[in-house]
């Protein structure tokens, strides 16, 4: 149990460190990222108005469909694409992207570079 403790406050150190150097405006919103094993998830913040731009997961209808599974890479890839055709159409192009306690690795860094593909910049 200790060892559960332990990672757990790992995540959150890590988690609030990025999020100390990131916040979400209207002009700018916050790509927020969460993994779990099966899925993936991302949504568009605006932090300062408290609303979601735009969002996009493994688990979406649409989505679902065209993925053999929600938790690889190329359905994170596939779900950046369409997160960002989505905030294109909202009227974002810049965002800051928070990883939050996820090493920039594997699925969140494919993630990051389909949103790249649709035209988000960060």
């Amino acid at each position: 149990m200790d060892h559960h403790k332990s990672v757990n406050r790992q995540r959150l150190r890590r988690r609030r460190h990025v999020r100390r150097r990131v916040r979400g405006s209207a002009e700018r919103p916050r790509l927020s990222v969460f993994r779990s094993h099966k899925h993936i998830y991302a949504q568009l913040i605006d932090d300062i108005a408290g609303r979601t731009v735009a969002a996009a997961s493994s688990r979406d209808k649409d989505l679902a469909g065209q993925l053999s599974s929600g938790g690889n890479k190329d359905a994170a890839s596939l779900v950046g694409k369409t997160l960002g055709e989505r905030g294109i159409a909202a009227g974002v192009s810049d965002v800051a992207f928070d990883r939050g306690s996820y090493k920039y690795h594997g699925r969140v860094a494919a993630l990051a570079d389909g949103a790249r593909e649709a035209g988000l910049k960060f």
